[in-house]
């Protein structure tokens, strides 16, 4: 056995400080690397050295192997913490820290090669006999032997990336006249995500649920699993709820998966924490998906029903201790639930986002993961997730409804987040219910799309404007504001006082009375039809956000702004970015002529590629950018002009 005295985390925000609190609670030293961008983050605050290791982007600072080591040789580190993402299931960052005398927190670079290969970990679950999903996963990488892969499997097919994960280089290919176009994206996206352009080609499963099971094994062959975890709920591939334990879940479904997985797992000779991550279609039927050889995002709704501390499983397993545990040992209390809180704009897709957090909030009562304090920019290099929720309750109803008054609130000004589509995905019948498959959010978009800021919350983004800028209504002298909404209309706000401490507050055919009271900033109660609540706000360079009962809503003040020219923004003939990023690629030149929907130029945020397409039939103009620039949301990237 090797004591671990000193260790370095290779990672970045929530999961940094995560490691580092268990560390810390047992007596390890730890020390946190950063990029330019995160010089004053909270993991780097929190550790007991730091290291700047490179600039902003990923390749430059968490992806750079020998900035790493160095920084571990200079804090004299005797032990590396991945954590998830970046290199985490990198083998050759493994065997460098290896190599370099450190101890690795996780498997073997031999385990991660085969299982951090999609094609090569689904011919290796074959071999210990595990049901793998019919498709592709040859050496022959050629675009015709691929489609004509495609063609045999049937569409639908998926296109996906052999390494990596989190959703990114997966394409899902409807016809064999998409195919080639899906192909370049996917792999354009893994070589930019992964280094690594190699695909395997899958059947679609339709509509299954996507079950993991959570594994520790030894050294010494000794493996064991902490149930399962279901993350159906996704979009883009990427999780956004999990839970703990699988709603509806057959008992001799969940035996025979946490059983195939822990003899895959000792089979392989792995050591240390990992997940299967399994298709099951049919209530039954079950196929192995992949095994990632790291901590999961979702592994504290495991830690929850388990009663058990994954990381500190990690440490004390890469010590070499034995797990002196068997599976009869483990138990499982009530339910778990967890959402992930992302910089996104629900409004647009769930673009990512990046940019000031003005003030944040975590609520009281639950487990909440996160690195973010008010007045923290989150930069547009990362992942979009910048916190976790986790509400434990004595069943599934008691930590749904914990989660639920958990996101109402969390208060998130300034960046754009997705915590109001949560709540409305946590109180959909469906999900209430428990059970649903991976085709829930598309299946029910409509209804869970997001509604319009409701009346109320105009009066009281004008009222708060009013009472805590110059302005100051009377009776006699009544104000007139203009607030545009975040889907860019402009509204005409009058606010008049009226009896008794109220002011009347009129915008179009919507008229409210309210009495509103500031206190300290961002504290206020406002009174609207008789009842007190509480409010909370804050006014940013013209910009006013209010929040209350879980509702929330920000306008900008344009009441002295210029005029805006008169035409439809959209077809003007430019082509904006859509987020903070870097121009990933560029597929026209001046002079193209293009149809409606062509592709332009990818914009690659927050490690996903988002394509950029012509609004209307038309001749490329001008590009203004070039691969590798860095442009903000909204910037000119191509002028179009009508075709002749």
């Amino acid at each position: 056995m090797r004591s671990i005295r000193n260790l370095l985390v290779a990672n970045r925000g929530e999961i940094a400080l995560r490691i580092m609190r268990t560390a810390r609670a047992m007596g390890i030293q730890t020390v946190a690397v950063y990029s330019t961008a995160d010089r004053d983050a909270a993991h780097v605050a929190y550790a007991d050295q730091a290291v700047c290791i490179g600039g902003a982007a990923p390749s430059a600072s968490y992806l750079d192997i020998s900035a790493l080591l160095r920084a571990a040789a200079a804090t004299g580190a005797d032990a590396v913490h991945p954590g998830y993402g970046f290199l985490s299931e990198n083998a050759a960052f493994a065997e460098a820290c290896t190599q370099a005398g450190l101890v690795f927190v996780g498997p073997s670079p031999r385990a991660i090669d085969a299982m951090g290969d999609k094609a090569r970990a689904k011919r290796f679950m074959r071999e210990a006999g595990l049901p793998c999903i019919p498709g592709y996963d040859g050496d022959d990488q050629s675009a015709a032997t691929l489609a004509a892969e495609a063609e045999r499997i049937g569409y639908p097919a998926l296109v996906k990336a052999t390494a990596g994960g989190g959703g990114r280089g997966m394409r899902v290919v409807e016809s064999a006249r998409d195919f080639g176009p899906a192909l370049e994206s996917a792999r354009s996206e893994a070589r930019n995500a992964f280094g690594d352009e190699r695909m395997l080609i899958e059947r679609v499963v339709r509509e299954p649920r996507h079950i993991e099971i959570q594994v520790l094994v030894d050294r010494y062959g000794q493996g064991v699993h902490f149930g399962e975890r279901d993350c159906s709920v996704q979009r883009r591939h990427q999780k956004v709820i999990e839970e703990a334990p699988a709603p509806g879940l057959p008992a001799g479904l969940r035996d025979r998966l946490g059983e195939a997985a822990v003899s895959a797992a000792v089979k392989l000779g792995y050591e240390g924490v990992g997940t299967f991550e399994f298709l099951v279609e049919g209530g039954e039927r079950f196929y192995f998906m992949e095994m990632n050889t790291r901590l999961q995002v979702e592994h504290p709704v495991t830690e929850a029903i388990a009663g058990v501390d994954l990381v500190a499983w990690q440490l004390r397993v890469a010590m070499g201790e034995p797990l002196g545990i068997t599976q009869a040992d483990i138990g499982f209390t009530g339910h778990a639930i967890e959402v992930r809180l992302c910089a996104e704009d629900e409004t647009r897709g769930f673009m990512p986002q990046s940019g000031r957090i003005d003030l944040f909030r975590a609520p009281a009562g639950i487990r909440v993961e996160h690195a973010v304090a008010s007045g923290m920019e989150i930069p547009p290099y990362y992942d979009s997730m910048f916190a976790k929720l986790i509400a434990h309750g004595r069943d599934r109803e008691e930590a749904r409804r914990k989660l639920v008054k958990a996101l109402a609130e969390t208060v998130v000004f300034g960046v754009k987040t997705n915590r109001q589509s949560l709540v409305r995905f946590l109180e959909h019948p469906d999900f209430a219910a428990g059970g649903v498959d991976t085709g829930f959010l598309q299946r029910h978009q409509a209804a869970l799309a997001v509604p319009a800021a409701p009346p109320l919350a105009l009066a009281l983004a004008a009222l708060v404007l009013c009472q805590a800028g110059a302005a100051n209504p009377s009776r006699a002298a009544p104000s007139t504001l203009l607030l545009r909404d975040d889907a860019g209309a402009t509204h005409e706000v009058r606010v008049s006082g009226g009896e008794h401490g109220s002011f009347q507050v009129v915008s179009g055919e919507h008229e409210h009375t309210l009495a509103l009271r500031l206190r300290e900033a961002p504290q206020a109660v406002f009174t609207y039809a008789g009842v007190d609540r509480p409010l909370l706000w804050q006014v940013v360079e013209g910009r006013v956000h209010v929040q209350w009962a879980g509702l929330a809503a920000s306008f900008t003040d344009v009441t002295h702004a210029p005029a805006a020219p008169a035409g439809d923004a959209a077809a003007d003939g430019r082509v904006r970015a859509l987020s903070n990023g870097r121009v990933a690629s560029v597929l026209v030149a001046p002079g193209a002529v293009v149809e409606a929907g062509a592709p332009l130029l990818t914009v690659e945020a927050m490690k996903m590629e988002h394509m950029h397409v012509a609004a209307a039939n038309g001749v490329v103009r001008a590009v203004l950018v070039a691969v590798g620039d860095s442009v903000a949301t909204g910037r000119v990237l191509v002028e179009m002009e009508p075709a002749p």
